[in-house]
């Protein structure tokens, strides 16, 4: 095939998932403004534009936007990967409309429902009060919702092993850390099982052992 049909290949995948490589793109430039930041202003920075109690009480719609285009921790490589192995799939499955209904109920459910447990977690003591600042931001509840939705790609004998995993990695973080980060992940998993309405009418579950033939194609 040659460097030419490789690259042809790769753009023709791409072209595939415009919301996934559009919005890697805008993580791309985030992380590398994160990396010129001084530390005093990068928290300072960060923290408006995070999901914590406090910026939601008073700009949910704009911290919720916002909190999706940083990275948290400033590596962008390894986003990449996960956005071409698990977004980019997905969207090119469900359409870009419907995979981004996927992501926003994750990300947006997720993170009300774990940032108000957190809040009752400080209204009974079991968190301190200067949690209301706690620093949110990220894409992994859309990223874990996607994770989740995927498992209706695969074809029934391997589905329930598949979603058994899924619940597994994501539910032990909760069981052993209960952070309201664990909660959130482990409920962006739920609200991705919970889309089965948005993907029953696709095409039909794909043997995991298409997987490969598929990307190429």
């Amino acid at each position: 095939m040659g460097i030419t049909g490789g690259l042809r290949g790769v753009w023709t995948y791409v072209r595939g998932a415009p919301g996934t490589y559009i919005w890697l793109a805008v993580l791309f430039v985030t992380t590398v403004a994160f990396h010129h930041m001084s530390p005093d202003f990068e928290a300072e920075f960060l923290r408006q534009r995070s999901t914590n109690i406090r910026e939601l009480s008073s700009n949910p719609v704009r911290v919720l936007v916002s909190s999706a285009m940083w990275i948290d921790g400033g590596r962008w490589l390894p986003y990449a990967v996960l956005y071409s192995v698990i977004h980019a799939p997905a969207e090119r499955w469900l359409g870009t409309a419907r995979w981004l209904a996927v992501c926003a109920a994750a990300h947006v459910l997720a993170t009300l429902i774990s940032e108000g447990a957190l809040l009752w977690g400080i209204r009974h003591g079991m968190a301190p009060e200067a949690a209301v600042n706690t620093l949110d931001i990220g894409v992994s509840y859309a990223l874990a919702g996607v994770v989740a939705v995927l498992a209706y790609r695969i074809a029934v004998p391997w589905r329930a092993p598949y979603a058994a995993a899924v619940l597994i990695v994501y539910g032990v973080p909760l069981v052993t850390g209960r952070t309201f980060t664990d909660l959130g992940h482990f409920t962006s998993v739920l609200i991705g099982f919970a889309c089965y309405p948005l993907v029953r009418s696709r095409v039909k579950p794909r043997n995991p052992k298409e997987t490969a033939a598929a990307v190429r194609g």
